[in-house]
């Protein structure tokens, strides 16, 4: 299993759930765990996916999602668990 962690941050508005969980579907990427807030206005979403699944690369997939979230307002990233640890690590 390939995972990826996606965080998304930004002003809340309708619809930011549904828009990245469509492309996930379409992109064959399945969501492990899932987690969200909206504080004072602002939406906080960290999502880890499998990608073992996926169609494409995760070069296109890694813009697409900023495209994306760019196109929302947002800003959505996506690291590799790897490299997500060892930026997180203590």
């Amino acid at each position: 299993m390939s995972k990826i962690i996606v965080t998304i941050v930004g002003k809340d508005q309708v619809g930011i759930v549904a828009k990245v969980c469509n492309y996930l579907a379409d992109k064959n990427i399945n969501i492990l765990d899932i987690t969200q807030t909206i504080l004072q206005g602002y939406f906080n979403m960290m999502m880890i996916v499998d990608v073992s699944g996926m169609t494409g690369s995760f070069d296109a997939m890694q813009q697409e999602m900023a495209d994306l979230g760019n196109s929302m307002g947002l800003r959505i990233q996506c690291q590799r668990e790897e490299i997500f640890e060892s930026m997180h690590r203590l």
